[in-house]
């Protein structure tokens, strides 16, 4: 069967089971519909769980980007897991304890004031609107590969399927799917891994084989593969580092809170019935997280080598750079080559007219080879490779069997959708529960509330299709923009409602303000939206356009402190919280028992 058979039969079986899925499990009441009854097991939680926390960035760009920074890209896998380690430690326990629906009904519960929750709720729309971007980008990025049609109508396709199992099933439709989403992506991430393992070292756990000989050297895969990279005046592999290490700290430090202060993995953890349970789910979701984040540095490091087995064959082989099959012929690409071209995201341009593909680099601080390819002719590197190519096309570089190319586009699909309903749910709820039901129509019935919250679920679908069809000028800094918003108000907000019975009102509000104000102008600052004095930024310390050389990527965490100290400092000059309060989040401090989910305290 060829290949593009055998990929519609594939996605088409998977799209129809999320579907089926839907229908079985659509939402009947607003507690089903927000936090699926609260009767969700912890293990299947735990898997839910995790294909909510591993969107398309995990899937498919994650090992794209180690791949190309080598050791630098380390800080996401530590700053992702280390911050979900973070949040089923000292968050989502005392959430599931205090028994509400959402992040922004806890926020202005604990502080008292509907204006800290519609404060709240802007902070999480800004977060989950940007982070949903890049999730119907991935899915463009996989229809457009795989299912031969443009990114935009992958979007809409994208749209569809979303809304068939959100908006029907609501959080309870959305759990189900995802633990059926999980199976798909964790298998689709493993099982080419295990192929090309074995085909590049003889051996079949992906873990082990990183640090293997490679097939019939004396030499292990990395060692290989920093000669390699070296020869073609790339950083080492295993040593190379992105920017400074204060940066680096940072940035791990900033996904690392990020990720705790998403809502919508927070609000997985109020669909158990205990707050055992919900230590137990996070358990569990670590387990199936570790499977693919154990796995990623492996699937990086090995597609890299592939990538220039096919490219640059004799620097793989004897480290001559500028031999006769150094580089091949533009003609004779590999059909994996010919198929990603159409995408956009592998790119060839001819800079010296050889008619041959010169992959080296452009900005190499190797002295040596910046002599050999100067004395050689080269004008510049003319390969152009999109990371997010790497963990999609790695099987078919490594000519895999089509049922596996197959199954990697249906992994990278659910990845994206699965997210994509997360935060879809997220939305949904802050604005018919937090601000509509909450805040405008306390009064609202059941089913009107319910109604409203579909209606938002349907409005959200739409604006995030709009924004990827459209992306934003500052799309290319939606992570930044993300993660430093979670980072820099929700976390902190929570930390001290949890931590901190002294906290106040005014305190948490103002520390949110201050958080958010200050990462959005770093943010767009950097992304020359701003202007000051004629110029794009005006650099604090530390360089053109910098804080201490910190890159918006990594600056979350600076507006998390910033939050702190904001809100430390006006909590001692405002009166503190009622007595009643202070008490309340004493309760919320030992969470032992806790019936089902009902929004009451």
């Amino acid at each position: 069967m060829e290949l593009q058979t055998t990929i519609y039969i594939v996605v088409g079986i998977t799209f129809a089971l999320y579907i089926g899925i839907a229908v079985w499990a659509r939402a009947g009441s607003t507690s089903e519909f927000y936090v699926a009854g609260g009767n969700v097991g912890p293990v299947m939680n735990g898997m839910a769980t995790a294909a909510d926390w591993m969107s398309a960035a995990s899937f498919i760009s994650m090992a794209g980007l180690i791949a190309y920074m080598g050791y630098g890209g380390s800080l996401f896998l530590m700053g992702w897991t280390g911050g979900y380690v973070l949040l089923a430690c000292l968050l989502a326990p005392y959430l599931r304890k205090f028994g509400k629906f959402t992040v922004p009904q806890f926020i202005g519960d604990r502080f008292y004031s509907k204006s800290a929750s519609t404060l709240a709720v802007v902070c999480l729309l800004v977060a989950s609107i940007t982070y949903i971007i890049g999730q119907m980008t991935g899915v463009g990025i996989a229809f457009s590969r795989f299912l031969g049609v443009s990114s935009s109508t992958g979007i809409y396709v994208g749209m569809a399927i979303v809304f068939a199992y959100a908006v029907f099933g609501g959080m309870k439709g959305i759990t189900y799917t995802q633990v059926a989403q999980y199976i798909v992506l964790i298998l689709a991430y493993i099982i080419p891994a295990i192929f090309i393992s074995l085909s590049l070292t003889g051996v079949a756990i992906p873990q082990l084989g990183l640090g293997s000989n490679m097939t019939g050297s004396d030499k292990s895969l990395l060692v290989t593969l920093n000669s390699v990279v070296t020869d073609l005046g790339f950083g080492e592999y295993t040593t190379s580092l992105p920017g400074s290490k204060l940066n680096m700290f940072l940035y791990t430090l900033s996904l690392m809170i990020g990720t705790a202060g998403l809502p919508h993995v927070i609000m997985r953890f109020f669909t158990v019935k205990t707050v055992a349970d919900a230590r137990s789910s996070a358990g569990w979701s670590l387990v199936f997280i570790a499977l693919l984040y154990t796995t990623a540095p492996a699937v990086a490091a090995m597609a890299r080598m592939n990538l220039h087995a096919t490219i640059t064959p004799t620097v793989m082989t004897t480290g001559d750079v500028f031999g006769k099959d150094s580089s091949i012929a533009y003609e004779n690409r590999p059909d994996w080559f010919k198929r990603w071209e159409v995408t956009g995201l592998l790119k060839f341009q001819d800079k010296n007219g050889d008619g041959r593909i010169q992959y080296y680099n452009d900005a190499s601080k190797n002295a040596e080879f910046n002599k050999k390819v100067t004395e050689a002719g080269w004008k510049g590197n003319e390969l152009s490779v999109n990371p997010d190519i790497i963990v999609l096309a790695n099987p078919e570089i490594a000519l895999l069997p089509n049922w596996v190319i197959a199954l990697v586009a249906a992994g990278g699909l659910a990845a994206a959708l699965s997210t994509a309903a997360g935060l879809l749910m997220a939305i949904s709820s802050a604005i018919s529960h937090d601000l509509v039901k909450n805040v405008f129509a306390p009064n609202i019935s059941e089913k009107g509330e319910l109604m409203t919250g579909k209606i938002a679920m349907a409005a959200s679908i739409v604006v995030a299709g709009y924004l990827g069809l459209n992306p934003p000028g500052f799309a290319a800094g939606t992570v930044a923009l993300a993660f430093g918003i979670a980072a820099s108000t929700l976390f902190p907000a929570i930390m001290m409602g949890i931590f901190s019975k002294k906290m106040n009102k005014e305190g948490a509000m103002a520390g949110m303000l201050a958080g958010l104000i200050v990462t959005l102008f770093y943010v767009f600052a950097h992304k020359g939206l701003f202007f000051v004095k004629g110029t794009e930024f005006v650099s604090f310390v530390g360089g053109t356009n910098g804080f201490f050389g910190v890159t918006p990527e990594a600056f979350g965490a600076v507006g998390a402190a910033v939050n702190f100290i904001v809100a430390f400092a006006v909590d001692k000059v405002t009166k503190e919280p009622p007595e009643h309060i202070q008490q309340m989040v004493e309760n919320v401090r030992v969470p032992r028992g806790s019936g089902v989910v009902t929004g009451a305290h």
